[in-house]
C-alpha cells in the first residue's frame, strides 16, 4: 500500500479521491491555506493540485481534521453507543476516548466489553480506558468492584486503550497500596492514565502527578489552570449537558494553546440532537472570541497528541483521512464527514447503519432492590435546623447551607417550601440501603422525581415533596429495569423513560429516545425544576463523592471536603 501512497502523492496516478478547491485548516502552523486534498485508502496522501477516481468539489466548504473528544462517558449520552455513533460522526467527530465508568460500576468487566464490541461495527473509533475506580470511594454501594489485581489482569488487553480518570485523588497521594497496584499495572502495560484532581494544587499536586498522570478535566480557574499546565498536564475544556466551562478558554494563550483539549464528558442525546458535539463546543468557542484555528487545533491535534493518536488530528501527508468538511468557521455545520476515508455523513445524517445493535444479556436486568414504601422516606431531625445540599448551574460542585425545618409527627416538612426530599436507594444488592437529606432550592414540587443514573455507583437518586409519590417513583424505576420517572401527586399520574441497558442507556433509536426523554425533562421543568439546571442530568451528580462539596450516599450524608459521613443535624 505504501507504494500507491507515494504514486498517487507524487501524481503518478489519480488517488482515490479528491476532495477539490478546499480551503482547509493547518493545524500545525496556524493558517488556513487552498488546494486539493488527495485520499487514497484510509490516508490523505497530499495537499496542492490533484486528480482523483472521485472527486467533491468544495469549494464554498473548509475542511478540517475531523474532531476528538478527549474524554467521554457514552453511557451519559443514554444512548447505545451505535446510536451515540449516529448522532456524533454526522457532527464531525470520529475519535472518542471514551470511559465506560458508568456501565462498568453496575456490571463490571462486562461492561467494558459491551461498550467495546458495540462500537465496532460504527464508524466512530471508540479508544477504551479502563475504569480506575470502582466504586469510585469505598463508602458506597455499586454493582461492581475492580480492585488492583483485577486493572492489572484487564488493563493490558488489546482493546483497552488506557487507564480511565483517576478520580481517587486522595489515594494517590497518600500511597494507597491498591491504589499504586493500579497505577503501576498501567504504566507496565504501556498505557496512558486519565486525571481527575478538582483543586488538587501544590505539593498535593506534585504528588498526583508522581502517579503518572497525564490530563485533568477539573480544572476551575486561572491558577489552577496555570499551575496544572507548568507540570505538564493537558487540560479539558469541557461541554457537556451539565458540567460545562468553556469560559475557562479565556486562559488560552499563544504560548500554551496547545496544551488545552476539547472534551464533552458527559452529554445527553436531546443536547447532541437539538445542540450538536464537540461543534457545538466549537460555535460557542469561536462565539466567545476565541481564534477559531485555535479552537480547531484544540479539538483535533491537540487531542491526538496527548494520547499519542499518531497520524490523527492533521490534514497532511500519511495522515488518516478523518475529515470534516464545514460551511464555515463560525457555525461549524458538517456538509461532509469522512472517516478512514470513506464518506461516513453527509448533510448531518449518518450514512451506516444502526439499528442491529449488540445487546448481551450481561448488561439487562440490572435494577435489584426491595419494594419501598412511603415509611422508608420518613426524615427524623433533632431540631429545627439541618443540612441542605446546593447545587449550581453548569457544574457538579454542591454546596452546603445550613436551613430551618420543621417537623410534624418525626418528619421533616418540605412541602411549600423551597426544600425538598432527597434520597439514594441502593439498587444493586438488595441491601436495603437509604441514604436520606434535604437539598435546597431545586424547585421541583408536587411529588417526585426519580433516575437510575448516580454518578458513580449508579443507585436510585429520588427526590420529592411527598414521600408516598417517592415510594411510588423508585417502585416504577424497578418494574421498568431503569431509567427517569415523574409521580404527578395532583393527577396521580407517572411519566417514565426505560433505560434498560445497565439502568443507563436505552437499546431504542436516538430519535425516539431524545424525544421522549426532552417530554420528560419538559415535563419536569413545568414542575418546578429552575431552567438554568439539567433537569434529571443534575440530579445524577448529588451522590458524585469525589466533587465538593455536599454529597448523599445510599450510606449516609458525605461531606467531600473531609472525605467522611456527616450528621444531616445542624444543632
Amino acid at each position: 500500500m505504501l507504494e500507491k501512497y507515494i504514486l498517487a502523492a507524487k501524481r503518478a496516478q489519480k488517488a482515490d479521491l479528491v476532495l477539490k478547491n478546499a480551503t482547509y485548516v493547518d493545524v500545525f502552523t496556524g493558517k488556513l491555506r487552498k488546494g486539493d486534498i488527495a485520499i487514497v485508502g484510509e490516508k490523505i496522501v497530499g495537499t496542492g493540485e490533484y486528480e482523483g477516481i472521485e472527486e467533491i468539489d468544495c469549494t464554498a466548504l473548509t475542511v478540517l481534521p475531523s474532531y476528538i473528544d478527549g474524554h467521554v462517558h457514552i453511557e451519559s449520552s443514554q444512548l447505545s453507543p451505535e446510536e451515540f455513533a449516529s448522532l456524533v460522526v454526522p457532527r464531525g467527530t470520529t475519535t472518542v476516548i471514551a470511559d465506560p465508568h458508568e456501565i462498568t460500576n453496575v456490571c463490571g468487566a462486562a461492561g467494558c466489553e459491551y461498550i467495546s464490541k458495540a462500537s465496532g461495527n460504527v464508524p466512530l473509533e471508540v479508544k477504551l480506558q479502563l475504569p480506575s475506580c470502582v466504586p469510585a470511594t469505598p463508602f458506597e454501594t455499586s454493582g461492581a468492584i475492580l480492585n488492583g489485581k483485577d486493572i492489572e489482569d484487564i488493563v493490558a488487553k488489546d482493546y483497552i486503550f488506557g487507564l480511565g480518570e483517576f478520580m481517587n485523588y486522595p489515594g494517590v497521594i497518600n500511597s494507597d497500596p491498591d491504589v499504586i497496584k493500579k497505577l503501576e499495572a498501567a504504566h507496565a502495560a504501556g498505557k496512558i492514565i486519565d486525571g481527575h484532581a478538582p483543586k488538587v494544587c501544590g505539593l498535593n499536586l506534585n504528588a498526583y502527578l508522581c502517579g503518572g498522570v497525564s490530563t485533568d478535566h477539573e480544572c476551575g480557574e486561572g491558577g489552577e489552570i496555570e499551575e496544572k499546565l507548568s507540570k505538564g498536564l493537558y487540560v479539558h475544556i469541557r461541554h457537556g449537558s451539565s458540567a460545562r466551562n468553556l469560559s475557562n478558554a479565556k486562559y488560552i494563550t499563544k504560548e500554551n494553546m496547545r496544551r488545552f483539549i476539547l472534551c464533552t464528558d458527559d452529554r445527553h442525546a436531546a443536547d447532541l440532537k437539538e445542540k450538536g458535539h464537540i461543534d457545538d463546543a466549537l460555535r460557542k468557542l469561536v462565539a466567545n472570541g476565541l481564534d477559531p484555528v485555535t479552537a480547531v487545533t484544540c479539538a483535533t491535534l491537540n487531542c491526538a497528541e496527548c494520547y499519542g493518536l499518531k497520524w490523527r488530528g492533521a490534514i497532511a501527508p500519511f495522515y488518516l483521512a478523518d475529515l470534516v468538511a464545514v460551511d464555515n468557521l463560525k457555525n461549524f455545520n458538517a456538509k461532509y464527514v469522512f472517516k478512514n476515508g470513506k464518506l461516513v455523513a453527509k448533510d448531518g445524517k449518518p450514512l451506516f447503519e444502526t439499528s442491529k445493535r449488540y445487546l448481551p444479556a450481561s448488561v439487562l436486568n440490572t435494577v435489584h432492590l426491595k419494594d419501598v414504601t412511603a415509611d422508608d422516606f420518613v426524615l427524623t431531625l433533632k431540631g429545627k435546623k439541618a443540612k441542605a445540599m446546593t447545587i449550581f448551574p453548569d457544574g457538579v460542585v454542591t454546596g452546603c447551607e445550613i436551613v430551618e425545618v420543621e417537623s410534624k409527627d418525626g418528619d421533616a416538612q418540605v412541602a411549600g417550601t423551597d426544600l425538598l426530599k432527597i434520597a439514594v436507594v441502593e439498587r444493586h444488592k438488595m441491601t436495603g440501603n437509604i441514604g436520606k437529606g434535604l437539598i435546597k432550592g431545586y424547585g421541583f414540587k408536587g411529588g417526585a422525581m426519580g433516575i437510575t443514573i448516580a454518578h458513580d455507583s449508579h443507585n436510585i437518586i429520588l427526590l420529592g415533596d411527598d414521600n408516598e409519590s417517592m415510594a411510588r417513583a423508585a417502585n416504577r424505576l424497578k418494574e421498568i429495569g431503569g431509567g427517569m420517572v415523574i409521580v404527578d401527586k395532583n393527577s396521580e399520574k407517572v411519566y417514565s423513560l426505560t433505560l434498560d441497558i445497565a439502568g443507563l442507556m436505552s437499546s431504542r433509536d436516538a430519535e425516539s429516545l431524545q424525544r421522549d426523554s426532552r417530554a420528560l425533562i419538559e415535563r419536569a421543568h413545568a414542575m418546578g425544576v429552575k431552567r438554568e439546571y439539567e433537569a434529571f442530568m443534575s440530579l445524577a451528580f448529588t451522590s458524585l463523592a469525589v466533587i465538593p462539596k455536599l454529597k448523599l450516599l445510599d450510606t449516609g450524608l458525605f461531606d467531600v471536603e473531609s472525605f467522611s459521613f456527616t450528621d444531616i443535624n445542624a444543632e
